[in-house]
């Protein structure tokens, strides 16, 4: 064999199982592969095996939950991360720490080339391939998906010819999965009208008749227990995924613009990354300013474009990180949420430095706010409108006298 090396992130799937064999066939370099668990509830003891099975040299297993829980996804939760307003960013998270412990692995195996089984049609390969090259801009990219136009149908024969196992879920769908959320890609999912049939779910439940409440405790931007239990950020997340999505909660389904220039469909399913955001989000509307909302939003929405287009390295994040962390230093306290047949809304909130205060707000007897000073901030506030309305009274007006008067 070939004394070059490949390092290759490995899932076990079917696009990274071939891509060993092209590897071997097309570039002659021996392969080596990682498989980094960011909570993939997968058998790695047989996706080390089925990856040996399919020529790999050596295989590398990475247990990489809690980095990525403590320093990818609680940055998105105080960054209420939402592409679009819909998608939690769970796998556009993921793949920047996944390419950083296979640059780690490439380092320490003195390998040239590094490589992943993304297409030409994703955003992933944006994400791994920048990645790679702000990390270590010496170590060769391979893509054989891409590099090769590969279609899903092409894999799967050139699996079938070189005996690699194919799962009967790869058959139908195309999988990614981590304990922030879980993509389905894929299959008839591609036809936009179609449906998801249950069967393609793994968290949400459809069958459940009952309402449910779940309560999330945050401090400082971070939720730290839920009902009243007090949890790593890791077993939080689970624990919330398992019961929201017992209820029938968090399906996204939409058409989403991709960095590549086109619009796909997509279905996620991420119980505890809706619940978690929904919630956080109302607990800053309680504790933040009308200011600080509105600029917050702005900030948001750019951080998460950021991250879904793969600029995780891109210094402008960290930048808003930076103005992120501030507003979260008041972000503490409890939020509830009902739980019914899919759907999911906040029902009541708390919080020690909440900007609500009833006293102001009541419209019974107690209130402390005096409606008379009301008079003339009214005046005041509409004043400029009143003014320009006046105005637009009178050119107009002018205008009609003026059209008359050509007749």
């Amino acid at each position: 064999m070939s004394s070059d090396k490949a390092v290759l992130a490995y899932s076990g799937g079917l696009d990274t199982s071939v891509c060993i064999k092209y590897l071997q066939k097309l570039y002659k370099l021996d392969v080596i592969t990682v498989t980094v668990d960011c909570g993939q509830n997968e058998d790695f003891k047989q996706i080390e095996k089925k990856a040996k099975v399919s020529g790999a040299v050596k295989h590398f297993y990475i247990d990489a939950k809690k980095e990525f829980a403590t320093e990818y996804v609680i940055l998105s939760i105080k960054a209420n991360g939402m592409y679009q307003n819909k998608y939690p960013l769970a796998t556009a998270l993921v793949r920047p720490l996944i390419a950083t412990k296979v640059i780690e692995v490439a380092n320490r195996e003195g390998a040239s080339v590094i490589s992943h089984g993304c297409t030409g049609k994703g955003n992933d390969q944006i994400r791994f391939d920048i990645t790679i090259r702000a990390l270590n801009p010496k170590l060769k990219i391979i893509a054989p998906i891409r590099d090769m136009n590969l279609t899903r149908d092409a894999e799967i024969k050139f699996a079938k010819k070189q005996n690699i196992p194919i799962s009967t879920q790869a058959m139908k769908y195309s999988i990614d999965l981590n304990i922030w959320g879980r993509a389905i890609e894929g299959g008839s999912i591609e036809n936009a009208y179609f449906e998801p049939p249950e069967e393609a779910f793994q968290f949400v439940k459809f069958n459940n008749e009952e309402a449910g409440y779940i309560e999330l405790e945050f401090e400082k931007g971070i939720p730290v227990s839920a009902d009243n239990k007090r949890m790593n950020i890791v077993e939080l997340i689970q624990y919330v995924n398992n019961k929201v999505g017992a209820f029938g909660v968090g399906i996204i389904d939409h058409i989403e613009d991709r960095v590549i220039g086109i619009k796909s469909r997509e279905v996620y399913e991420a119980p505890a990354a809706v619940a978690i955001i929904e919630a956080h989000k109302d607990l800053e509307k309680m504790v933040l300013t009308k200011h600080e909302l509105q600029f917050k939003q702005i900030v948001d929405e750019q951080w998460s474009w950021l991250v879904y287009s793969g600029l995780w390295y891109e210094p402008l994040r960290t930048d808003l990180d930076r103005f992120i962390a501030e507003t979260q230093n008041r972000v503490s306290g409890r939020v509830k949420l009902k739980i019914q047949k899919g759907s999911l809304r906040v029902v009541g909130r708390e919080s020690k430095y909440s900007l609500y205060k009833n006293d102001l707000a009541t419209y019974n007897i107690g209130s402390t706010f005096d409606q008379r000073l009301a008079k003339g901030f009214s005046e005041l506030w509409g004043l400029q409108s009143i003014i320009a309305n006046s105005t637009i009274k009178e050119v107009n007006a002018s205008v009609e006298k003026g059209r008359k008067n050509r007749q």
